[in-house]
């Protein structure tokens, strides 16, 4: 019997019907669920979500967490045997009292346009540490791949300039799109400036092989070509664990 196979019986998984002894319920505080990314991909997530039949309850606030399940602030009590709580990104509490620099309410430090901390031109940070947001804008660049992939390549290009004299240049995010993969079941997203710099929406097999074809392209920028293609191979060959649910 394989492994898998032996736990499933063993913690009587074998036993459960799912259509009717499993419901999920995603309670989110926002107005709409993954509020980083465009609108129309949100709404696209969502009607996955509930397709497969799972309860999403958005503009909802939790409580209370107890024993038996979650209370929200207008009162309403849901019955749950386990609940996953996601807080988002947050950075290192190193980060929270480095040395004086300037940090927000998620541990990220607050950067100028050239990726300098606000209190020592000396230190720079991206990605997910960093905290940029765009003059005219109100919500901070989002932390994501994508983000953090374009500052890392400027800031590269900005170390040269600097170790020549010459002045850093501001960076500028560009939002290429947004890909948001539900496992096996579908994936969706959008493309920004595919076809003469309009929005295209995607959704379903061309959504998945995008996000798959994506998702090695940031492997192989970490590990290089010859190991991902390896890896590639023994994943397909194992089936071992990875991401199913991974937002680019």
């Amino acid at each position: 019997m394989h492994s898998t196979t032996r736990q499933v019986v063993a913690y009587g998984l074998d036993r459960i019907d799912v259509e009717k002894d499993l419901k999920i319920t995603l309670v989110e505080a926002a107005e709409r669920i993954l509020p980083a990314v465009p609108r129309r991909v949100s709404e696209g997530a969502l009607r996955l979500l509930q397709g497969l039949g799972i309860d999403v309850r958005t503009q909802a606030r939790v409580t209370e967490v107890r024993q038996d399940g979650v209370r929200l602030a207008d009162g309403y009590f849901i019955p749950s045997e386990l609940v996953v709580w996601a807080a988002g990104v947050k950075a290192p509490d190193l980060l929270k009292d480095l040395d004086g620099l300037e940090a927000n309410r998620s541990n990220q430090l607050v950067v100028t346009q050239t990726l300098q901390t606000t209190r020592d031109t000396d230190v720079f940070a991206v990605g997910d540490c960093a905290c940029l947001t765009n003059p005219g804008e109100t919500r901070p660049v989002p932390p994501r791949a994508q983000a953090a992939s374009q500052q890392s390549t400027h800031l590269a290009k900005q170390m040269r300039r600097r170790l020549e004299g010459k002045p850093l240049q501001p960076f500028v995010y560009r939002d290429f799109g947004s890909l948001v993969s539900l496992s096996e079941y579908s994936a969706v997203g959008n493309l920004m400036g595919f076809l003469a710099g309009k929005e295209l929406m995607i959704e379903g097999y061309f959504a998945r092989v995008m996000y798959r074809s994506l998702y090695r392209m940031h492997q192989m920028a970490l590990f290089g070509a010859w190991r991902v293609i390896l890896e590639t191979i023994a994943s397909a060959l194992t089936r071992r664990t990875q991401p199913r649910v991974k937002l680019h």
